[in-house]
């Protein structure tokens, strides 16, 4: 019923940057937050970046100081501004949504994010 869509991947060198954005098909209003995973090939899924509907936001330690997470998530949109990127960032990058605490979220299909040496 709902469907998250993410865009903005792609390649990039060592210390260039990427935008990421997702947003809810139709009109998807009420989440109480949305964020971002990863998963590299061979790696544990990361949780990299979240945002709540009062804006605050949480980042993991290895992207904090290089990655921004903003948005409008009462209009189900949330980006991800990615500077300073180096090859260890490289992954599948999939946006999430929640509409409770405790509920199950929906997911993206994912941006494959590659940043070469």
């Amino acid at each position: 019923q709902v469907q998250l869509v993410e865009s903005g991947g792609g390649l990039v060198q060592a210390g260039g940057s990427l935008r990421l954005s997702c947003a809810a098909s139709g009109s998807i209003v009420g989440f109480v937050n949305m964020g971002w995973y990863r998963q590299a090939p061979g790696r544990q899924r990361e949780l990299v970046a979240t945002i709540s509907s009062s804006g605050g936001t949480n980042y993991a330690e290895s992207v904090k100081g290089r990655f921004t997470i903003s948005g409008d998530i009462a209009k189900s949109t949330v980006y991800l501004q990615m500077n300073s990127l180096n090859p260890e960032d490289t992954g599948v990058y999939s946006c999430y949504a929640r509409l409770s605490s405790w509920g199950a979220p929906f997911w993206g299909q994912g941006t494959q994010v590659t940043v070469s040496s």
